[in-house]
């Protein structure tokens, strides 16, 4: 059997780690790029990789796809909550591989599935074989079109249940099922931003099935993450800068430091 291509994970927190089991299982050798470590150097060091998957957090995102390798610009694959063509685009990278992850690892918890995870691009489907060894359910979307649907499907659902959890807490089938207006006006303020990163009107009320969906399938995971707070102050900058009207986040945003 011939040896398989190596991938490269930038960052190794515990959704790298994840990937890296994955792949690994799948049989490529993995080749970490930790904090600290420069990225031209590393890809001078290391073997041609068939992917060079990035997973750091949203702070260290950008600085980190500005400093991306020119050996690895063709091989790049992308995991984040918050996504859309332009992020990339900006960095002059026209064609990546994505993963829109939905299901959750916790240090010393084991891996939570919520909805399947689409996979989009050139490396689909090395991503899509590594998934399916830790037995997440994947699906490869046909085109970007299919990709800005589902990026912002998962935004929406981190984004509403985050954002409104500030407010009531407790967990996302809680949300619901006690706070549905809350949630649903939440949701349409960051349907506005959304489609303002998007750059295109997007199909409202499939996104909130979607979000519903995602809900329903595990209803008690908890609204509120580490970054809840970091991604309303973010929003709420993002519609002061377009010249948005965001009254229901703002309102919240103003709540939450009184």
């Amino acid at each position: 059997m011939p040896i398989k291509p190596p991938v490269v994970l930038i960052g190794l927190g515990e959704l790298g780690g994840v990937f890296a089991l994955g792949f690994l299982r799948a049989g490529y050798p993995v080749y970490p790029v930790l904090r600290g470590i420069d990225l031209i150097q590393a890809s001078l060091s290391y073997p041609p990789p068939a992917l060079a998957l990035v997973c750091v957090g949203e702070d260290d995102f950008h600085p980190v796809l500005a400093a991306m390798p020119p050996l690895w610009r063709d091989k790049i694959g992308l995991i984040q909550n918050e996504l859309m063509p332009r992020d990339w685009k900006k960095h002059g990278l026209e064609s990546v591989s994505v993963a829109v992850v939905w299901f959750e690892k916790r240090a010393g918890q084991p891996l939570v599935h919520i909805l399947d995870t689409p996979v989009y691009g050139s490396q689909a489907p090395l991503l899509a074989e590594a998934l399916v060894k830790l037995g997440v359910p994947i699906r490869i979307l046909p085109d970007e079109q299919a990709l800005i649907f589902e990026l912002a499907k998962k935004a929406l659902y981190i984004l509403t249940v985050n954002i409104a959890g500030l407010l009531t807490g407790g967990t996302v089938g809680e949300l619901w099922q006690q706070h549905q207006t809350l949630a649903r006006q939440v949701a349409e303020e960051v349907l506005t931003i959304l489609e303002w990163r998007a750059g295109q009107p997007l199909p409202r009320e499939d996104l909130i099935s979607g979000m519903i969906a995602g809900i329903a399938d595990c209803p008690d995971r908890s609204c509120l993450g580490r970054r809840a707070k970091s991604r309303l102050a973010r929003v709420v900058e993002e519609a002061r800068r377009a010249g948005i009207a965001l009254p229901c986040l703002t309102g919240l945003w103003q709540h939450v430091n009184a």
